[in-house]
């Protein structure tokens, strides 16, 4: 038995970036800890969070809006990624590496949800 959400490789591809995240965070300053590393950690895991809670008893359209959810979530930690590196928490390997891994969770739920249609 297993959870529908589960056998999406979108799904694992979020949550091991929101396992990523998890640890660049450490990299961030601790009066950070309320404020952007709380945002980006938040806007990461409600990648995967999304696409789940989308894939429970829905329909296509109803889960289509789930995975706009994921991708403006997407948008999100990749703002905040220009936000790290704008305030030198993170140096531009580090930016180039998660905003590639952004672009590719992006790119793949994109491509998911126009299959729903």
């Amino acid at each position: 038995m297993s959870f529908k959400f589960e056998k999406l490789k979108i799904w694992h591809l979020a949550m091991d970036f929101g396992e990523d995240i998890n640890i660049l965070i450490e990299l961030f300053p601790k009066k950070e800890m309320y404020n952007l590393s709380s945002q980006i950690l938040r806007a990461a895991d409600s990648i995967a969070l999304n696409i789940l809670e989308g894939s429970i008893e829905q329909s296509n359209p109803e889960f289509s809006r789930f995975l706009n959810y994921s991708i403006r979530s997407v948008s999100e930690v990749v703002t905040c990624l220009y936000k790290a590196k704008r305030r030198n928490y993170i140096d531009e390997e580090l930016f180039i590496k998660y905003y590639n891994k952004s672009f590719e969770i992006m790119n793949k739920t994109i491509a998911f949800k126009n299959k729903l249609r």
